[in-house]
């Protein structure tokens, strides 16, 4: 759940997400700078620049999609591309906790292609999205063609095609010039059902020609100041805040559990060898040494 927040509600840069409506309630508008978020992902991962882009994006967009959901849900993004990131998997919840990983993190784009080319490293496919329902009731699942590979285009699409939300999302991640994140950001723009003309009319004014969120975070202009840009003209309600932060909710316990599934012929023959299995956990990248005491413990 959003709460609100004095200690988040700046014009700083530091990563936060605002949630507001419009004056008139018909505009919903989320804005987040995720830039510690991303580089603690990159650093996880040790992503190459475009996979530090590309799932910058995509962890970025599963926390605008999830802060937008009731209270407990969560929403997966999986990107099923034929590009050589393979396929990007994120999942975020209403917190603004989010875990996520390319499953190439050291891909370059095709040879004949820009370096930071997101479309190319991605390529055509599918993108799922799963929301997951706190109330025990099935997960919704949606799925939409990849139509370009760039994420937030994609995410727009997902809206449009399968929750019929006319929407803007926009998703930036800059890199310096060592390819490391200097600053990343995003945004969504929706029109609730009922939104005025006038409403619609605005917000989609505002929107176009709207700079990029990674370069206005870049610039110094933290949640609040963007959302207030993509306000204008539209008055603000109250304004809701959260932190973005890499989370994941792996552990020692976890992979312990995960070594039992090996079954017990498979762990008699690690303990007869002496040698202690690692787990790695491919969202946060943290590995777990168990010992062979351990495993005859599992026994």
């Amino acid at each position: 759940m959003l709460e609100q927040s004095a200690s988040f509600g700046t014009d700083r840069p530091g990563d936060a997400l605002v949630r507001t409506l419009s004056a008139q309630g018909g505009i919903s508008i989320r804005a987040v700078v995720g830039t510690a978020l991303v580089r603690e992902a990159a650093s996880r991962h040790v992503t190459s620049p475009v996979a530090s882009v590309a799932l910058g994006r995509a962890l970025m967009g599963a926390v605008l999609l999830a802060t937008s959901s009731k209270h407990g849900e969560s929403v997966q993004l999986q990107f099923r591309g034929d590009g050589p990131l393979g396929s990007i998997v994120t999942i975020a919840d209403g917190e603004g906790r989010v875990r996520g990983f390319a499953a190439h993190p050291n891909a370059q784009t095709p040879p004949g292609d820009a370096a930071s080319d997101v479309g190319a490293a991605v390529g055509r496919g599918v993108l799922t999205v799963v929301r997951q329902r706190a109330d025990g009731r099935a997960p919704y699942s949606g799925i939409v063609p990849l139509t370009t590979g760039t994420v937030a285009q994609d995410l727009a699409h997902y809206l449009a095609d399968s929750e019929q939300i006319r929407s803007a999302v926009a998703l930036g991640v800059y890199l310096d010039d060592r390819g490391e994140v200097e600053a990343a950001g995003g945004f969504t723009v929706e029109a609730l059902p009922g939104a005025a003309p006038d409403e619609i009319e605005r917000a989609e004014a505002n929107v176009h020609g709207f700079p990029g969120p990674g370069e206005l975070v870049r610039e110094g202009l933290g949640a609040d100041a963007i959302a207030d840009r993509l306000l204008n003209g539209l008055g603000t309600r109250e304004r809701h805040y959260a932190q973005p932060v890499f989370h994941c909710g792996c552990g020692r316990d976890r992979a312990r559990r995960a070594v039992a599934l090996l079954g017990r012929e498979e762990l008699e023959r690690t303990i007869a060898r002496a040698e202690p299995l690692e787990i790695r956990c491919h969202f946060c990248a943290e590995t777990y040494t168990i010992a062979p005491e351990e495993i005859r413990d599992l026994l």
